[in-house]
């Protein structure tokens, strides 16, 4: 049974086979990194019903400072979105505006974390007018791993590198003048080994982002010039898709562990509404933790060891 996980030229068509279980009403997908659904009629609750069949939910408590209150009632619902808590659009001068520049950057849910995020459901509530932008797209680092230079691969597999992964990194990158006097290197980062197994297909995974602040071992200048290889090479324009969202209720859930993602900008921004919201499951797999200590200890902004800069405070109240 094919299947078209977008709507293209039929001669240019990406298919896709499908293990029908019943004739009428069941069938199988094996092993995509990511999967589109139209028109779900999904709600906030039945989102976040439907997301914990998955696994268990991260969720956004550590992220509630300063008085913050989430837009929604669920603690599980993460904002990713581009309006205030009046429904209004963010102007582009408001500091969530700034924190949220760092999701254009090709990344991991929750590779910051001591435990990673398996998958993402992320769900369109309201969508901005079309042909405005917005799109998410996806990166394969399965793929990449497989198609990386020999010497390349053979350097990767022997050093067995550990990345060192920070949200802040990924704020400060997305937006550095705003976040001037905030130091990534003064927080703690979360291990996470570069190259890894995807135990569901048994594949060999890149596991990297905008979270990876740096490789552990190597000189600063020699990890920077071997993440942006390795980026680059996994985010190739053949290594990429984009998605566009086309109606509320469209629903988008990838593996966090098997593909890079990021939001896609446009005319929409500062403009028109573009409210996603987006649930994250901690994955279960035996590299779960990585090299990090198995204890709760996600990155809030409101650190009683170190507290984070002001413009990161103002930037998630």
């Amino acid at each position: 049974m094919p299947g078209v996980l977008q709507q293209q030229p039929a001669e240019t068509a990406l298919q896709f086979h499908v293990k029908e279980l019943h004739p009428t009403f069941g069938a199988e997908i094996d092993n995509y990194g990511f999967l589109v659904f139209r028109n779900t009629g999904l709600t906030d609750k039945t989102h976040v019903d439907f997301s914990r069949r998955f696994g268990d939910l991260d969720d956004i408590r550590p992220y509630m400072t300063g008085g913050r209150k989430p837009r929604y009632d669920y603690y599980e619902l993460f904002d990713a979105g581009n309006v205030d808590g009046g429904g209004a659009v963010l102007g582009s001068d408001n500091p969530r505006s700034h924190y949220g520049k760092g999701n254009a950057f090709f990344h991991v849910d929750s590779s910051f974390n001591p435990r990673r995020a398996s998958y993402s459901l992320l769900r369109a509530a309201q969508l901005p007018p079309p042909h405005t932008g917005g799109n998410t797209e996806f990166a394969d680092s399965r793929t990449a791993f497989d198609t990386l230079p020999e010497d390349l691969k053979h350097r990767l597999l022997e050093k067995d590198y550990v990345g060192a992964h920070s949200l802040y990194s990924s704020r400060k990158r997305g937006s550095p003048s705003f976040f001037a006097d905030l130091h990534p290197e003064d927080f703690p980062m979360h291990r996470h080994r570069i190259v890894q197994t995807h135990e569901p297909s048994g594949r060999t995974n890149l596991y990297m982002g905008a979270h990876l602040h740096h490789i552990e071992g190597l000189a600063e200048t020699e990890s920077w010039q071997l993440i942006w290889s390795l980026m680059g090479w996994s985010t190739r324009p053949e290594n990429t898709v984009s998605v566009d969202w086309r109606s509320e209720g469209d629903l988008i859930i990838w593996d966090n562990t098997a593909v890079m993602h990021r939001a896609g900008g446009g005319a929409f921004e500062g403009k028109y509404v573009r409210d996603l919201r987006r649930t994250t499951v901690h994955d279960a797999s035996s590299t779960a933790w990585g090299l990090n200590e198995k204890k709760d200890t996600r990155p809030g902004f409101n650190s009683a060891e170190k507290p984070a800069s002001q413009k990161l405070q103002a930037a998630v109240t």
